[in-house]
């Protein structure tokens, strides 16, 4: 088993319909209501992750230095991470300078529109 795969028990409370509902699911499927739970949760995290609007405010938090690159690479996947620390970088070496532009035209005196 790799560190990735390794377990950790959880402990929280729900209203008893849920777990009822979760259990009829279980049985259904025929699996057991801890693989079931686990299932939503990779389903409901790779949903969230692949969100605009989520990938959007992780972003702007993470250009904020309200967090870290370690938890913008857990919240998003590994590309999306990937741009958003190249877009840092950018930020962070500040703003683009652009020349003035010459009296030069840039036209052609036979140029038709």
């Amino acid at each position: 088993m790799s560190r990735s795969d390794e377990s950790r028990q959880i402990h929280f409370e729900s209203p008893e319909y849920l777990f009822n509902r979760l259990d009829a699911i279980a049985d259904f499927f025929e699996t057991n209501r801890d693989d079931l739970l686990v299932e939503v949760i990779r389903d409901y995290i790779a949903e969230t992750a692949d969100d605009e609007m989520f990938q959007n405010r992780v972003g702007e938090a993470y250009y904020d230095d309200k967090i870290d690159f370690e938890t913008v690479k857990q919240l998003v996947d590994t590309e999306t991470a990937k741009r958003f620390r190249l877009l840092k970088t950018d930020f962070d070496d500040g703003q683009l300078t652009l020349e003035d532009p010459t009296d030069v035209d840039m036209y052609d005196e036979n140029t038709t529109v």
